[in-house]
């Protein structure tokens, strides 16, 4: 039963819920309400004293909006709705006040701050603030914290509104941030000096409401009102965060969260928001063909013939890598197929259903973390795979989630039930599941992660994972790494035999497949954006652009559509993948029926019509995998550095830094230990 109430703001009656706080209800309401400690994302501080209201009746005095519920006010004298205003003298008053109050120890260095032209705290002064002030007394300063590479701090601007705390501890699950000291000598700090050991740790730079945090890569390099914004998809891991690029020019410069309530709330994970210092070294900018041994320089017309001469009257196979957008793959899977090949997107071994969609992307939705009630990882790290479903796993464990853990047990953040590292413990988990009752409100998933599927039995640990949520009426989440792996199993570009047949080819079409080693003896055609492992091995290179330079869809790990946009121009003689391979199919005499991503994207949402649909998440039926015989091994993660895992990271400067990083605090034992 709802409980709704009726309260009149500003003059205009509306209903809302009980539960929820005034300041909710006057967003509902379409008034705006100033803060700085409030964040619907994180629990109540009440501590900026921004938000205060005028409730009619209540004491005679302001009211912190963020801190009271609507069900606590009381009606008229007459029964009627209770009243608030936010915009009434005393309200005025007090607003006045407290911006005063927090620019006593404010440095007011906006010229050269960081966070200048984003800052909440210079524009909710200029609208709430006065043009004086009376404190005439020295401010207080407070030494800078060093949180390590990522985070620059600039900690005597702090205001004290404890969102990064709040952050730390409750969505990251880490206990470093925290304050100390009373009245004048109350500061934000870490503890003990520590950096700060998180792969979310660059959200507080977006929480924080002035310039304390700022990011340390981005600081001093542009101003917001120069960057040129782009909204778009995020390739990193197969989540599909959504995430704006800011250009200057031709350069990236920095990476920023989008709200998406369905994928990735407001948070990306570190290695999305820093690797864009990746994009701008070691580029494939011309292309190469190899003489002698040696890679020399070509035109796009010597590169293309070469390529065709390579392909024509050979065994050909072709290999998608992790991120590749789905028109890449299906000009990639036409191509090859109509010179007789084979193509293969499972490089990594994957035993993925082709065709069984319930198979590979799962059927459940990530939202529906938010109200599972038991959740089991088979064979996952989610820490390191995609920190901000990790996340998400959180947020349900700290509303009552259990968690069950079959495989390696990592450091997740909260509290799991760990049933074991082998497949002994996976089908001991399945008879448990068949023989235990399904409660009433039982709401379960399971998640399987790559590194379960990548062994030979890959197969039949997907079939029991999928007899486990049959058993428990659960629905089932496959976590993939490869941004493009969903996408180019939608398209098919798959094979009964997987990698052999790929492995028996004479020439290999490499689409940016960095991860797979290719043996001596087949002639590799690579087609990518970074100097990374594909090119070393490769005889022909063809120069594509990167994820933030060309339109693409990418469908997510759990079956969701997206699209991706331009946000910049590839560097050099460099082009879009999908126009790569039209120019090559017209030099080997069966040119692809499409002229342009338009006419591209038509005939894909012929073949794949759900395609289409962007930003939903098609149901899929449900088909069981037949469950196997089991082997021996233990439950290996499919991710060993999660700093390094594709071209563009192992690009990165700042992410080789965060790698070695990781490692000496992983090797660091202290004495007492």
């Amino acid at each position: 039963m709802s409980d709704l109430k009726k309260i009149i703001i500003d003059g205009n009656e509306l209903e809302v819920d009980g539960a929820m706080t005034l300041i909710q209800a006057c967003e509902q309401a379409g008034v705006e309400v100033p803060r700085f400690c409030y964040h619907e994302r994180l629990s109540i501080a009440g501590n900026c004293r921004m938000c205060l209201v005028e409730v009619v009746g209540g004491p005679p005095k302001p009211a912190a909006s963020c801190a009271m519920q609507v069900r606590d006010l009381r009606p008229g004298p007459e029964g009627q709705p209770p009243v608030v205003k936010t915009n009434s003298p005393m309200v005025k008053k007090a607003r006045e006040g407290v911006m005063e109050f927090l620019l006593i120890n404010h440095p007011l260095d906006c010229p050269i701050c960081d966070q200048g032209g984003e800052c909440d705290l210079q524009d909710q002064a200029m609208a709430y603030g006065v043009d004086f002030s009376r404190f005439r007394e020295a401010k207080r300063a407070s030494e800078d914290l060093n949180l390590g590479p990522l985070v620059e701090t600039h900690m005597t601007r702090c205001i004290s509104c404890t969102r990064c705390v709040r952050f730390t501890t409750e969505v990251a699950g880490i206990t470093q941030m925290g304050q100390t000291g009373r009245g004048e000598d109350a500061e934000i700090t870490s503890y003990l000096g520590e950096t700060l050991d998180s792969n979310m740790q660059g959200n507080i730079i977006d929480l924080c409401p002035v310039g304390a945090l700022v990011s340390k890569p981005y600081a001093f390099t542009a101003r917001p009102w120069e960057l040129t914004k782009t909204e778009t998809i995020d390739v990193m891991d197969a989540l599909g965060s959504n995430i704006r690029v800011d250009t200057k020019g031709r350069e990236v410069m920095r990476i920023l969260p989008r709200n998406h309530d369905g994928v990735n709330e407001e948070w990306i994970s570190d290695k999305t928001r820093f690797v864009w210092d990746g994009l701008r070294r070691q580029r494939l900018d011309t292309p190469y063909i190899r003489e002698n041994g040696k890679l020399r320089k070509a035109g796009w017309g010597e590169a293309l013939t070469a390529a065709a001469a390579a392909m024509k009257g050979k065994t050909v196979a072709g290999i998608v890598g992790d991120l590749a957008p789905v028109e890449a793959a299906f000009a990639l899977k036409q191509l090859i197929e109509g010179q007789g090949g084979v193509v293969e997107c499972r490089t990594d071994g994957a035993k993925l259903p082709a065709g069984n969609r319930s198979g590979y992307a799962g059927t459940a939705s990530i939202e529906d973390l938010d109200d599972a009630n038991g959740i089991l990882l088979i064979g996952t790290n989610p820490a390191i795979e995609s920190p901000v479903l990790n996340a998400r796993i959180r947020k349900a464990w700290l509303r009552g989630a259990t968690v069950g853990v079959v495989g390696e047990a990592p450091d997740l953040s909260y509290d799991y039930h760990h049933f074991g590292n082998d497949r002994a413990a996976l089908a001991e988990h399945v008879k448990t599941a068949k023989s235990e009752p399904v409660g009433e409100d039982e709401r379960g998933i399971v998640i399987v992660g790559q590194g379960a599927l990548r062994e030979a039995d890959g197969a039949a640990v997907l079939g029991a994972a999928m007899e486990i949520a049959t058993a428990r009426q659960a629905k089932l989440l496959i976590l993939h790494t490869a941004a493009s792996r969903v996408g180019a199993m939608d398209v098919g570009a798959v094979n009964d035999r997987g990698m052999d047949a790929v492995s028996e080819a004479e020439v290999i079409y490499n689409l940016g497949a960095d991860e797979v080693e290719i043996a001596e003896g087949a002639f590799v055609i690579y087609q990518g954006s970074h100097g990374d492992r594909g090119a070393h091995r490769a005889d022909i290179i063809l120069p594509g652009a990167a994820y933030t330079e060309e339109s693409g869809l990418f469908v997510n790990t759990e079956g969701r559509p997206q699209l991706a946009l331009r946000a910049g121009f590839a560097p050099g003689e460099a082009k879009e993948n999908w126009a790569i391979l039209r120019a090559l199919s017209g030099e080997l005499g069966s040119a692809l029926p499409f002229d342009s991503l338009a006419q591209l994207r038509q005939k894909l949402v012929a073949e794949v019509p759900h395609l289409a649909d962007i930003d939903e998440v098609p149901e899929n039926e449900w088909v069981a995998v037949e469950p196997g015989s089991l082997g021996e091994a233990s439950f290996v993660p499919a991710i060993s550095d999660f700093y390094l895992t594709n071209p563009i990271a192992r690009a990165s400067a700042l992410m080789a830094e965060l790698s070695a990083n990781a490692k000496a605090r992983r090797a660091e034992k202290i004495a007492a230990e």
